[in-house]
């Protein structure tokens, strides 16, 4: 039982980052039905901040959770900057275009930021100091769930919490929400819809540069292609729960974190991807929209 816990709530974290990173993708594409694919390279570039912000406080003696909360409150606004410089640049004058060329800009850009990051750090992993303190608490259950883990699950859920309020109670979720619904109607009313757009990509590249943060400091090393394979992940999660579907993306996130920390517990960590995949694969055949995804109707 104790080893199903530990594989639990592995799962759980695991699951959580992914949750983190999915809602930037389905935030994005339920309002303008873009795939922005250079999302995982801001997680990465979220943690590389976060490593430099560390390494420079280190220096002048700060304690691990005062560099931990300075570092992600800099990187959160590294990540912000850079999601609204690429909706800018990438994505605004691609809006009108046709579905291929805002796909292969947000490939391109992908590309880009990688090899960036790759340019003017380094192809190694560079190991990350680990921030996060143990808490004296927390011994009498470390063997199943940690510190590091107890922060990441408790900061993604009051992030979350802090979204859904955002989207529910405030006039600048209420103009995200009149955007997903229809774009040109929203502008008839009189929103902003080019702030809004660009809000969301702020929005989702600050959840992406908190995952970045957090899994950097839990697993303490990072490299210039972190970013890929959690965007995958991600991207696989938000798919799974329904593109464009926030609670989706959340439980899109959950099933995969739950699906790979079990096959690897009691089969082999070589199955863990397949599994993941498959899953998605079996569900996608059932609910071609996803679990929680809804079918759009379009009119022809």
């Amino acid at each position: 039982m104790e080893y199903f816990l530990e594989l639990f709530f592995s799962g759980l974290t695991r699951g959580s980052i992914y949750a983190l990173i999915a809602l930037g993708y389905t935030m994005v594409y339920g309002i303008i039905q873009l795939i922005n694919f250079a999302h995982g390279e801001i997680y990465m570039i979220g943690a590389f901040v976060a490593l430099i912000v560390a390494g420079v406080c280190t220096i002048y003696g700060l304690s691990g959770f005062a560099i931990l909360i300075l570092a992600a409150a800099i990187a959160i606004l590294y990540a912000a900057a850079y999601g609204y410089t690429l909706e800018k640049i990438a994505y605004r004058p691609l809006r009108g275009s046709p579905r291929l060329s805002p796909l292969i800009s947000a490939i391109g850009m992908s590309i880009f930021l990688q090899n960036y990051v790759l340019l003017a750090q380094t192809p190694d992993y560079l190991p990350f100091p680990r921030l996060i303190p143990s808490f004296a608490f927390m011994d009498p259950v470390a063997h199943i769930i940690g510190s590091a883990e107890l922060v990441i699950l408790v900061t993604t859920l009051v992030t979350m919490v802090l979204l859904t309020l955002l989207i529910k109670k405030t006039r600048v979720g209420k103009a995200m929400r009149a955007t997903q619904q229809d774009l040109s109607m929203a502008r008839l009313v009189g929103i902003n819809v080019d702030r809004v757009i660009s809000l969301t990509f702020v929005i989702g590249s600050v959840l992406a540069a908190i995952g970045g943060v957090l899994v950097a400091s839990y697993i303490g090393q990072v490299n210039f292609y972190i970013g890929f394979l959690a965007g995958v992940k991600a991207f696989t999660a938000a798919v799974l729960g329904g593109i464009g579907s926030i609670p989706g993306a959340v439980l899109g996130g959950l099933i995969i974190g739950w699906s790979e920390s079990f096959a690897a517990g009691y089969f082999s960590s070589d199955y863990e991807d397949i599994l993941t995949f498959v899953l998605l694969v079996v569900i996608l055949i059932v609910r071609p929209a996803g679990i929680l995804g809804k079918v759009r109707k379009q009119k022809v």
